[in-house]
């Protein structure tokens, strides 16, 4: 089952507000933040840090744990009237929610904060009128693009895309912008990307063609933001060449959204996306297509040895052995494609 076609549709009021990673590497995500991305950074405890990227008080939240990895998303809901259909739609479908404590909101710079469960053991989050930082920003880098196309995107690798695209149908009214395919290491792959605003996509979803294996060991394959200016990206992949982190493709251009990026590795194992100057979507005139290979130019794998691809092939191997969580309730037979 997918969203109601008779509720009103909460397309274009839903927008990435926040991301919540759960590492023991707290001294090089403060380097890799800061000092390679550009971010602001407040430390609040021993186990608590937050970047930020615009006047909202919260964009990223770093706390203590075994995982190295995304253990939350925050949606930013933009009325009231909005956030009650979701909530409505989450109920009806017998999935559990949790409204956030003041503290959860607190933290997160946020009001009226609600909890449950999405795919791969994300916990999804939607929220309400985020806080307004009252300390300037302190960071490297000129600005960050956020606003109407929400903070960027993330991107998870699936075993059953369809369902994933069903669980953001249901939820968000999530539309399909196009699709990509896409050979690395030998792999076929067929990549999907759904948007729920005007930003080309806030999800994108990577399955590997005619396989049920899964060859990321995080539950994202990478994060992206995106930088206000050419100059920025140029200067921030300087950094993280010169503080030595892993980058993991080199600067290029994608085929679908045009933009501009590069991708390092994070402290955690996944991959950050930094990109720049991607179309923005005309729903009176976009129609999906798909698109062959990831990218125009550039993109290429740096660094990548033959321990790194055994690692890939171990990953999808272990894969087979345990069953994805795709919120069956919420994704049900999933959104077959066109």
């Amino acid at each position: 089952m997918t969203a109601d076609a008779t509720a009103p549709s909460v397309f274009g009021a839903v927008h990435l507000g926040y991301v919540v990673i759960e590492t023991n590497r707290f001294a090089d995500w403060r380097r890799f933040g800061t000092d390679a991305i550009g971010m602001h950074h407040d430390d609040l405890s021993s186990d608590l840090m937050r970047f930020r990227l615009d006047d909202q008080e919260c964009r990223f939240i770093l706390r203590k744990g075994p995982a190295e990895d995304v253990v939350a998303l925050g949606w930013h809901i933009d009325d009231h009237t909005s956030f009650e259909h979701i909530e409505a739609r989450i109920r009806a479908h017998g999935v559990p929610v949790t409204r956030g404590s003041q503290e959860q909101a607190a933290l997160r710079g946020v009001e009226r904060l609600l909890r449950f469960p999405g795919p791969k053991g994300i916990t999804q989050e939607i929220y309400t009128t985020p806080v307004r930082a009252e300390q300037p920003l302190r960071m490297l880098a000129s600005g960050f693009v956020t606003g109407d196309s929400g903070m960027g995107h993330v991107a998870l690798t699936s075993t059953k895309p369809a369902q994933i695209r069903g669980y953001f149908n249901t939820v968000f009214d999530a539309r399909l912008t196009d699709y990509i395919d896409e050979t690395i290491s030998g792999a076929k792959l067929k990549i999907r990307f759904l948007r729920v605003n005007e930003r080309h996509h806030s999800i994108a979803v990577a399955a590997v063609c005619g396989l049920p294996i899964d060859p990321i060991r995080t539950r994202v394959q990478h994060l992206n933001i995106q930088a206000a200016s050419l100059d920025d990206v140029a200067q921030s992949y300087q950094r993280v060449h010169e503080l030595g982190f892993d980058m993991a493709l080199s600067v290029g251009q994608h085929t679908n959204d045009k933009e501009l990026s590069y991708y390092a590795r994070t402290p955690s194992g996944f991959e950050w996306e930094v990109g720049w100057n991607p179309i923005v979507i005309d729903e009176n005139t976009w129609e999906p297509t798909t698109h062959q290979g990831i990218s125009i130019w550039g993109h290429l794998p740096v660094g990548q040895t033959i321990v790194d691809k055994l690692g890939q092939f171990r990953a999808g191997a272990r894969s087979l052995a345990r069953t994805e969580d795709t919120v069956a309730a919420l994704s049900g037979d999933g959104v077959p494609d066109a």
